[in-house]
Order: C-alpha cells, then structure tokens, then sequence
C-alpha cells in the first residue's frame, strides 16, 4: 500500500519579482509544491520585489506571529508628480516644479517621519471599509473616509538626493504604506511625489540575502524544496512563544 505524500510544512523566504501581486506569489508556489495550503506573512504591492514570507502546510497558522514585525525597505521617491495610487503603477494626476532643495531640507523632512504616528491608508490599499476593499471603490472614482492607523517608523533615512529623486531606507511597524509615506514627504516639501521603487529588504530577522527566486525554485525537487523550510519554532519570535 503506497503512504500519501508527504505534506511540506515550514517557513518558505521567496524574493518576489516585480509585477507579481503576493497572490500570484501563492498561486505558483502551490504548482511548485503541489499543495494548497500555502499563505504570507505580509502583502507587497506588484511593483515591490524583495522579502515575502511564505508559509507552508501548518505553518499557516503561524500567520498573524510573524506579520506582526518589523519591515525594512530600500526604495526611490520621485518628486514633483503625483500619482492616484501614491506609487509609479497609478495614473498621473498632476505635476510640480520641484525646487533646487538643498540636502538639509529633505533631511528634515524627512526626520518629521520618525516616530510614533498615524497614517491614512490609499484608497487604492485592500484595507476595507464595511467589508468592501478600497482599491474597489477607488476604481469607481470614489473616495471614502478612512480611518488613520497608528504606525511606527524607526527609521526613515537618505542614501542619495539628485533632482528629482530620493533614494531612502525605512524600517517600520506592520501596517505602514510606504507610498503613502512618500506620498506625504512629497506634500511637505509642497511639491507633490509618489513612490517609484520599492524592495524589502527585511521581514523581521529574515532578509533579502536568505531568499530564494521563483524561477530558481522550480528547478529544484521536493526535497531539495524541503530542506530550504524553515521550521515554524525557528521562525516565529521569541515572545510569542
């Protein structure tokens, strides 16, 4: 009598490539792997790439331990056009001149970001009011109030100012919209900005260095796969155990 297979359980750290939604992410690694069971701790947004922390087999329940830390991203702002989705996929609104800003002043505007905050989600976001997604009501043109949520952000620094970009790296609490965040440095500096770039770098302890692509993924057997499983224990932080 033959046993069924083996069912795969643990953490899986895939780099997600750019133009694949955390839902296309899913639905080709339960091809890969040959199982349905398969969920994330934290959604990005089709143009983000970087750190997705997949789950697999009963390590779904697991969910709402490792969603709860920390992300770190390294991305671009491009000042002087905004967007109706706050990121470069939206359609272009409007456009600004964007002055000659010394260093110093997009430092400090930035430095008003660090802290404890709340931040108005994007209509175009799958946060939903009265049981319905936002981003459905955005396509209709709609703009409905939304509730700001408290968010943390430890750090929201610069790597490279040349006109009209804004190279940064933000560490912050689950929940935090970096495009709002440029959406909104783009409002202070009164020059308008969207987000242009974005990859996380970090999801909690795991990096970017420790994951694996789709396409190298699917060269692999399921053992192979298996042994790149991180075991839940391992996975989860401390305190909630």
């Amino acid at each position: 009598m033959l046993l069924p297979p083996k069912e795969l359980e643990g953490v899986l750290l895939i780099d997600k490539p750019a133009d694949h939604t955390s839902h296309d992410v899913v639905a080709r690694l339960r091809g890969i792997l040959k199982t349905k069971r398969i969920g994330h701790a934290g959604t990005l947004d089709p143009m983000a790439t970087g750190v997705l922390v997949m789950l697999v087999g009963k390590a779904t329940k697991a969910s709402q331990y490792l969603m709860s830390t920390d992300k770190e991203y390294a991305g671009t702002i491009t000042l002087g056009k905004v967007t109706n989705t706050q990121d470069a996929e939206g359609e272009m609104l409007e456009t600004r001149p964007v002055p000659p800003f010394p260093q110093e002043q997009i430092l400090a505007a930035m430095k008003t970001f660090i802290g404890d905050q709340y931040q108005t989600p994007p209509m175009f976001s799958a946060v939903k009011i009265d049981g319905v997604p936002l981003y459905k009501a955005a396509r209709k043109g709609e703009e409905v109030d939304r509730e700001p949520r408290f968010i943390r952000v430890s750090k929201f620094e610069l790597l490279r100012w040349e006109t009209p970009e804004i190279d940064f790296v933000a560490r912050c609490s689950k929940g935090t919209y970096i495009r709002a965040l440029a959406h909104d440095l783009g409002q202070k500096l009164e020059c308008g900005a969207h987000l242009s770039k974005l990859r996380r770098t970090a999801s909690g302890k795991f990096t970017d260095a420790q994951c694996v692509t789709i396409e190298h993924l699917q060269t692999l057997s399921l053992p192979e796969i298996e042994k790149l499983l991180i075991p839940v224990h391992q996975a989860v932080p401390s305190v909630a155990l």
